[in-house]
């Protein structure tokens, strides 16, 4: 469903609108393109789905394009992003220019004659080496740039020069050997899709359901992309734990990303690991290709669970601190940016199971506690993680480069 930027009055305040109404004045018909890897799966591909339509509104002439590679390219960019976030890698030549060469093949066929450019993470970052740049170009990073791969983080340097200016989730990602300007924006969700609008009752359970969930126990939910540094097979172990102490259910909600072949190895081995308990239906996993079926987990879910060890920012937090749902969440990356601990939720040690634990059951028994921590969580992504002000900040970075 496209939302009119009229649909948000409910939500923010009509000053915050207006003030966006006011920014766009000087950028009316100035051609935005966006590029990015994928057009399903992950957090980018929802932000551009939202905010591409919202810059139209407003009076810029934006556009999205994915770049198109094939299955061999996407699994080294899946290492190059492993390694970014400081898994190991063996940088070789044949790596290195099966990258490049898709880039320089994408550029042959897509012409990029825009006022602004805006590169999304590594796969289409060397683009810019093949084209005569003529307009301004930004790389926008949505992964941990904490402690990147040294020689990989060489390599991509070179292409990074090429560009106006980087942005990043947060302060612990900017890079003292980048020469380039650094600026950090916050991603955000849309209050008004279809994973994160309203449901009543009726319908929660209604998908919940239709699932195949049970309803007679707690849930804590893990809700994310298949991926290591998620760290599934950890959730698996804090569940362990709390299961000990109280009888409850575990539900994976999980998607794979068209950009990401990990995810499948990565889904086989945590369903093999707990098989027994997928047997008795206390671990369950259901395929997240339902924005509504996510939107109604995160909601009927007791206690979300995302033990990230590395983490760009978790839009899926986001989502669920949205929801008024208490999270328990690593203290990496983005995350600590949204949580404020033992208020809008809990902040651990991803590799500490038993805190994690711990945290989990304070929960579980203290539904007051929950809804109190709920309540002021959402109140926070009002005020700093919504679609509304993502776009105000895009507006301001264009206007300044533009400049």
């Amino acid at each position: 469903m496209i939302r009119s930027i009229d649909d948000y009055a409910d939500i923010v305040s009509a000053e915050t609108i207006s003030a966006i109404f006011k920014k766009a004045r000087k950028l009316y018909n100035k051609r935005i393109c966006n590029v990015n890897a994928t057009f399903l799966g992950g957090g980018v591909a929802e932000i551009l789905g939202r905010l591409v339509p919202l810059m139209n509104e407003v009076g810029l002439d934006a556009e999205w394009r994915t770049i198109h590679g094939s299955p061999a390219f996407f699994d080294v960019t899946k290492r190059f992003h492993n390694a970014l976030q400081s898994g190991p890698l063996e940088l070789t030549e044949f790596t290195k220019s099966l990258y490049l060469d898709i880039n320089e093949e994408f550029s042959k066929f897509t012409h990029l004659n825009s006022d602004f450019i805006i590169v999304h993470d590594p796969q289409p970052l060397p683009l810019i080496k093949f084209y005569t740049k003529t307009q301004p170009w930004i790389w926008r990073c949505h992964i941990d740039l904490t402690d990147p791969h040294k020689e990989l983080w060489g390599f991509l340097k070179n292409f990074m020069i090429r560009y106006d200016m980087i942005i990043v989730s947060s302060e612990k990602y900017k890079k003292k050997d980048l020469p380039v300007e650094q600026r950090i924006v916050h991603p955000a969700i849309d209050p008004l899709s279809l994973k994160n609008m309203d449901l009543s009752e009726k319908e929660i359970l209604k998908q919940i359901k239709n699932a195949g969930v049970p309803t007679d126990k707690p849930v804590i939910a893990q809700v994310s992309r298949m991926d290591p540094w998620k760290d599934p097979e950890g959730v698996l172990e804090v569940y362990n734990i709390v299961r000990e102490k109280i009888d409850c259910r575990l539900l994976y909600c999980y998607n794979l990303a068209t950009d990401d072949p990990e995810g499948m190895t990565i889904y086989t081995k945590i369903r093999k690991k707990a098989a027994k308990l997928v047997e008795k239906k206390d671990v369950i996993f259901v395929v997240g290709n339902n924005d509504v079926l996510v939107n109604a987990v995160q909601r009927f879910a007791d206690v979300i669970l995302q033990k990230s060890t590395k983490e760009g920012f978790a839009l899926t937090v986001t989502e669920a601190l949205w929801k008024a749902k208490p999270v328990v969440a690593g203290n990496v990356g983005g995350i600590p940016v949204q949580i404020e601990d033992g208020e809008t939720g809990f902040l651990v040690d991803p590799h500490d199971y038993k805190t994690c634990a711990n945290r989990v059951i304070k929960l579980l028994k203290n539904p007051k506690l929950a809804r109190q921590m709920g309540k002021k969580a959402k109140e926070n992504v009002r005020k700093k993680f919504l679609t509304t002000r993502l776009l105000s900040d895009y507006l301001d970075i264009i206007t300044d480069i533009l400049q």
